[in-house]
């Protein structure tokens, strides 16, 4: 099975584009935007630890919803800042990070956790030894592995990440020459493919902020081409998770509709501000205003 959702939910200039721009009395962006995708990656555990009372409300909110899945991001604690010197500090930092997801783990709600690193963590020893380190702290969840650097994808990375029981993410971004392939063979239970999107210009730009790096709307010719590459994905795994994290001003719900349309041929219902914000979704969805839901 190939689900298709974004990295977050969580951002104000959604509003008015993903959700109402005057939204009601007790409505939830999340089950919102449940209604529309099969999964959502988790991205507030990358910059603070989760909390129990939060996962709980979100097992609650998609409790109506069978087939959709969490995947989480890990605390960047782990992945972009230097190894502490106690071990402990890890340890007890990787059993609160734990424990914050375990609501959704009891439900049978989260799927994987994504381990990312950025451009500048390149296969080695030391790199490797993190890898362990990490595996052993988290290893009875899922592991998904981004790496962005090619030295990763040559045999003896290949090989590393497999023995270690990563499953190694497939990714969409600018081009370079120090980026992974388009390819790479199967290292874990899991497939996995992110998109971030193509804009060169600021990808590469030095201070750069987030918003304005991951700011690119993909043709739906660029969406087919990476739903065939997801297919050729899921022919090597069960499941596999197709996380657009294009996500500036909605374009990353716009590409998983895109998505879901290029991989069944079907209308996906949309919500109706994005359709009206992004016009191009008109003949490949059904919008769906808010007020069918209340």
């Amino acid at each position: 099975m190939i689900r298709v959702g974004p990295a977050g939910w969580s951002y104000p200039d959604w509003n008015g584009c993903v959700y109402p721009r005057r939204a009601p009395a007790g409505f939830s962006q999340l089950g919102h935007i449940a209604r529309f995708v099969q999964t959502v990656e988790i991205n507030s555990s990358f910059y603070a630890l989760p909390r129990a009372e939060h996962t709980e409300k979100w097992c609650a909110t998609v409790a109506g919803h069978r087939n959709f899945r969490f995947t989480a991001k890990l605390l960047r604690n782990f992945t972009h800042e230097a190894l502490p010197v106690d071990e402990g500090q890890w340890r007890d930092l990787a059993q609160a990070f734990l424990a914050g997801l375990a609501p959704l783990r009891r439900t049978g709600r989260l799927t994987a956790l994504l381990v990312q690193f950025p451009v500048t963590f390149q296969f080695g020893v030391v790199e490797v030894d993190r890898l362990h380190r990490i595996h052993a702290l988290f290893g009875e969840l899922p592991l998904v592995l981004e790496v962005r650097h090619m030295s990763w994808f040559e045999p003896q990375g290949i090989n590393a990440v497999r023995g270690l029981g990563f499953s190694l993410a497939h990714i969409d971004l600018p081009h370079a020459w120090n980026h992974p392939p388009d390819w790479h063979a199967a290292t874990g239970p899991l497939g996995y493919l992110r998109l971030h999107g193509r804009n060169s210009t600021e990808w590469f730009r030095r201070g750069a902020g987030r918003d304005a790096r991951y700011d690119y709307l993909y043709s739906q010719g660029e969406i087919e081409e990476q739903a065939a590459r997801a297919e050729r994905v899921a022919r090597d795994h069960d499941d596999t998770y197709v996380i657009t994290n294009n996500h500036f001003q909605g374009k990353a719900m716009v590409a998983a509709l895109q998505f879901m349309y290029a991989l069944t041929g079907e209308a996906a219902t949309a919500p109706a501000e994005l359709v009206a914000t992004y016009p191009e979704l008109g003949p490949i969805t059904r919008s769906q205003g808010q007020g069918t839901f209340f």
